[in-house]
């Protein structure tokens, strides 16, 4: 017996429509059409700040270690940023400076909401848009300073 002649077999059970609704799967490129409010976007982001600071952890590794070691190191260390390619690892730092702050921001974010139980619509989207603002601006700030100075 098919699933739909056990429905007609139970009218209680179809919709009032009298048509089955049609479920389809999410296609990938459907995600760029829904539109999550404020909080959703830094939640999605702080999980992607922290995959990104997990995926650079040898990058970082390496900048600590080149930084501290010696002398010459730390000449080898500046000459990666001015050379040639400088600009890519400036980026990579870049990107690096904008996960640690945005996933700094949105972990004091929601260990606010936790000790102070601040759960309102309200307070969620107005942290959320502080916390993207803040993490933009700095990353600026610190950007400007890693580019230019």
């Amino acid at each position: 017996m098919s699933a739909d002649n056990a429905l007609k077999d139970q009218p209680h059970l179809m919709p009032k429509g009298g048509s089955r609704p049609v479920f389809r799967n999410i296609h990938v490129l459907d995600i760029l059409k829904y539109r999550l409010p404020p909080a959703g976007i830094v939640s999605i982001l702080h999980r992607v700040s922290g995959a990104l600071m997990f995926l650079l952890l040898p990058f970082i590794i390496w900048m600590f270690d080149t930084s501290l070691s010696t002398e010459l190191s730390y000449e080898r260390f500046t000459a990666v940023f001015l050379g040639s390619t400088g600009w890519f690892f400036k980026l990579v730092a870049l990107a690096l400076i904008w996960a640690f702050l945005h996933h700094l921001l949105a972990g004091l974010r929601h260990l606010w909401m936790d000790a102070t139980h601040a759960v309102t619509l309200r307070f969620g989207r107005l942290s959320a848009l502080v916390t993207l603002g803040l993490s933009v601006l700095l990353t600026l700030a610190l950007g400007v300073k890693l580019f230019f100075f």
